[in-house]
């Protein structure tokens, strides 16, 4: 038990001899491939999200910006930056799927908007699994390949991508907690399963 008074209690600690349960993503070996993972809730988009974003990554794309020349464009009004789906597709698998299960994530790939998302669009994002296997270079972990597609609240498809993650198997990320000291260096070492996140 920790008998430091000005630390936090952790989880266990707090809740004595009560059955705590974190919230996680998923270990390698309970991934399934060929399933939908439907996740949940969707995320209504709006134009508060847009001009944020949009701004804060130093794109001044005027069909995310300005309502007036948009308006006179082929879509008739402002479009969410695509940027941001995408990141939101990614961002609305991670408690279901990847929530502190993931090491690394190594690629996004074959990325497409076949439909515009406007301001008050509801996103929802489905992930199939298309591949996975053991690491050949980190014992401990595996490869895990995942076709990520968003829908509006009509069904369309707003986005796709294909997402490559090094994933802890559940015994490598017990051992990597009770001690490994793997540094950055070895973690980060530029082969092609290295990545970040």
């Amino acid at each position: 038990m920790n008998t430091d008074a000005g630390a936090a209690a952790t989880p266990s600690e707090a809740a004595g001899a009560q059955k705590v349960i974190v919230q996680r993503g998923l270990y390698f070996e309970e991934i399934e491939p060929d399933v939908i993972y439907a996740h949940r809730p969707g995320r209504t988009v709006t134009e508060a999200d847009n001009v944020l974003f949009t701004t804060a990554t130093m794109n001044n794309q005027a069909l995310h910006l300005d309502a007036a020349w948009a308006a006179e464009q082929p879509f008739g009004q402002r479009l969410m930056n695509s940027m941001f789906t995408l990141a939101t597709v990614v961002g609305q698998s991670v408690g279901q799927l990847t929530q502190s299960t993931i090491v690394a994530q190594l690629g996004l790939t074959d990325v497409t908007f076949p439909h515009p998302l406007y301001h008050g669009d509801t996103l929802y994002t489905e992930t199939v699994v298309t591949d996975k296997r053991l690491s050949r270079s980190r014992p401990g972990t595996g490869v895990v390949t995942m076709h990520h597609t968003g829908r509006n609240q009509h069904g369309d498809v707003v986005a796709t991508v294909t997402r490559s993650c090094l994933m802890w198997t559940e015994d490598g990320h017990a051992a990597a907690i009770a001690g490994s000291e793997t540094s950055d260096a070895e973690l980060w070492d530029g082969r092609p399963e290295g990545g970040h996140r």
